[in-house]
């Protein structure tokens, strides 16, 4: 797996050993930053704020990075993709740039200081058909981790139809058998 495209373009991530984690190919994971980077809703990856849930390699988190991101949190909960993750950031010296959190994505509470301002664009990539997606959204939505006009990229399977009743999906696109969808919080008037 190597990062598609920005600074680091090319370069390989380390990935976790076994079979435990599905990662986004490069393939749709190109496509997504392809369209964060041309479509009209999307925010500025150049300086954004990126929070990688079931983070896994982090691969969604460092493309980010590679592109401009001033910082990136990821969640991880398996010790095999947080070694990955901090195999990574040391490959790629993004020391102040980054930071771990030992957490479960659907059990996030409250936004810890130490993280600083709200997300602007946050990757969620949960194991499929478990729900975990629409859990760990509740959660960004609960605690408050999301900046206002923050965008959310949601990797769910081909066949689910996630329930979202507090986002509008603003565009999906499916790549074999994985279903991107692009969110955004609804607001409340």
């Amino acid at each position: 797996m190597r990062i598609t495209s920005g600074e680091f373009g090319g370069r390989s991530l380390f990935t976790p050993k076994g079979k435990n984690t599905r990662p986004t190919t490069d393939r749709a994971r190109q496509a997504v930053f392809n369209i964060l980077c041309h479509a009209h809703w999307a925010p500025a990856i150049a300086e954004a704020r990126v929070l990688d849930l079931f983070a896994g390699s982090g691969a969604l988190g460092f493309e980010a990075l590679s592109l401009g991101a001033s910082f990136c949190l990821f969640v991880e909960q398996a010790a095999e993709a947080r070694a990955a993750i901090r195999d990574n950031i040391e490959a790629f010296n993004l020391f102040g740039q980054t930071r771990i959190h030992r957490r479960s994505a659907i059990s996030l509470g409250r936004r810890p200081p130490s993280t600083g301002e709200p997300f602007d664009l946050v990757f969620l990539d949960p194991p499929y058909g478990e729900g975990l997606g629409e859990k760990a959204l509740a959660e960004l939505v609960r605690y408050h981790w999301l900046a206002t006009d923050a965008l959310l990229v949601f990797e769910c399977s081909a066949e689910e139809t996630p329930s979202l009743p507090n986002f509008t999906v603003l565009e999906t696109r499916i790549y074999g058998a994985a279903k991107i969808l692009f969110l955004q919080q609804r607001r409340v008037l």
